[in-house]
């Protein structure tokens, strides 16, 4: 009689127990995936080649195959916790071993400015150069940019707004008299004001003054234009002419005109453009002295676009006003899109790429050699890591702000525990069987 099929399921039932608690101990570990015992019968080989009346003595563990299906999402508070939905793996590495994959994305930044996991190992990806751009090749551990953005100094403006048609000429009609004062509502129409910067990033307040000149004898509304930078009244106009000043500091002529023909709706012509319709205009903003008492510098090569003016029937109003000068920076927070491009945030609203992660995946995952600390490395069995940027081919998307939970389903390991327990203890009663079969036949006399 032999104890090996009992003594070989007791072994069996003991291994799927321990693989079973292992995925119970796991299920609330982020990136883990749950293993399954998979057993094969043995055999003895017959002499004769004949197996009909074969009797199997017992089972063995064959492998424990991780199950690699995706794994609840779920949102979190840290910018820096990543979920991959779909596949590949992060690529971690330490700089001396061979890289490690992993589905665990919860990362941090070093002291050093580098995308760590929790074990120091290091994020890998593609970095950017000082513009922003990615630098694809090669993987590398990414690394924040510890500096500040420089300035930039403000080269166009764009404009788009409506005059009141309907609005008196406020233009002095004493003769030859022209001009405004800048203390006086009554002597233009309306205002509005935007910021420019100059080459230190400092603000420039520039306002300018709509004033409706007259109606010319083919039936067009003339507007002169007048503009103060920090409440210095522009030296030059448009085409480049000297502007004067009278006694009180007002400009004696506008820095532009705009014409808007008989019937309304965009310019006719623009001082200081030539093109038709009318185009960009140079925009010199003078030096002077902000509201905290520091000197700006002057900002002569501005393009300033008033295609997009209009003069109707309705209210003054300022639809669009962009310009693309900025001012310096310092680093607040990252942002990481769905293509793994690590997008660096500053203080003064500006923002660009600091690099993109890269994910690796295998035509065998289970093939991976599980090192703890929720990594694994590759084998021959597993293949080389074909590599490539998220929501690329099969590389699954990344989501900033979440984390992928263990595909552990703990129902159905309680059950398979439960069936697991019964097997070990019916594997258990057949020994004790052949045990007292055994002595009853010692007790033979």
């Amino acid at each position: 009689m032999s104890f090996q099929q009992g003594l070989s399921g007791l072994n069996a039932a003991s291994k799927n127990l321990d693989v079973i608690g292992n995925n119970i101990a796991n299920s609330g570990t982020y990136g883990a995936k749950g293993s399954r015992a998979e057993f094969s019968d043995v055999y003895a080989a017959a002499l004769n080649g004949a197996g009909q009346n074969q009797i199997g003595i017992g089972t063995s563990l064959s492998t424990v195959a991780q199950q690699f299906t995706q794994g609840n999402i779920t949102t979190t508070e840290n910018p820096m916790d990543l979920a991959i939905n779909g596949g590949g793996f992060f690529q971690v590495s330490d700089g001396t071993n061979p890289t490690r994959y992993s589905r665990n994305g919860q990362f941090k930044v070093s002291k050093d400015g580098f995308i760590v996991n929790n074990d120091g190992l290091k994020l890998m990806g593609y970095p950017a150069n000082g513009a922003g751009v990615i630098q694809p090749g090669t993987a590398q551990p990414l690394q924040l940019p510890t500096g500040g953005i420089p300035p930039a100094v403000t080269s166009t403006v764009k404009m788009e707004f409506n005059l009141d048609s309907r609005l008196k000429v406020t233009a002095p009609s004493n003769g030859t008299a022209t001009g405004m004062d800048l203390k006086d509502s009554t002597t233009y129409n309306n205002a509005t004001s935007l910021t420019v910067y100059d080459a230190k990033g400092q603000d420039v307040a520039v306002t300018f003054y709509f004033q409706k000149s007259a109606t010319n004898a083919a039936g067009e509304d003339v507007w002169n234009v007048y503009a103060t930078a920090n409440g210095t009244p522009f030296d030059t106009d448009a085409t480049g002419a000297a502007i004067a000043l009278d006694a009180n500091g007002n400009p004696t002529t506008p820095y532009t005109t705009i014409t808007f023909p008989a019937t309304g709706g965009s310019p006719s012509a623009i001082l200081g453009s030539s093109a038709t319709p009318p185009g960009a205009i140079t925009m010199p903003v003078p030096a002077g002295t902000s509201t905290r008492g520091n000197t700006t510098l002057a900002i002569p090569n501005i393009q300033l676009d008033l295609s997009g003016a209009t003069e109707n029937g309705s209210s003054f109003a300022v639809t669009n006003l962009t310009q693309d000068g900025y001012a310096p920076g310092q680093l607040t927070g990252i942002q990481v899109a769905n293509n793994g491009i690590i997008q660096a945030r500053y203080s003064n609203g500006q923002s660009k790429p600091a690099g993109q992660i890269e994910l690796a995946n295998f035509r065998n995952p289970q093939g991976l050699q599980t090192m703890g600390g929720n990594v694994w490395i590759r084998t021959v069995a597993s293949g080389d890591a074909v590599v490539g940027v998220p929501g690329d081919g099969n590389m699954g998307s990344l989501q900033s702000g979440a984390l992928e939970e263990s595909n552990v389903d703990i129902t159905a390991e309680l059950v398979n525990m439960v069936t697991a327990q019964r097997a070990y203890q019916a594997s258990a009663q057949t020994i004790k069987t052949q045990d007292q079969v055994l002595q009853t036949i010692v007790n033979l006399r």
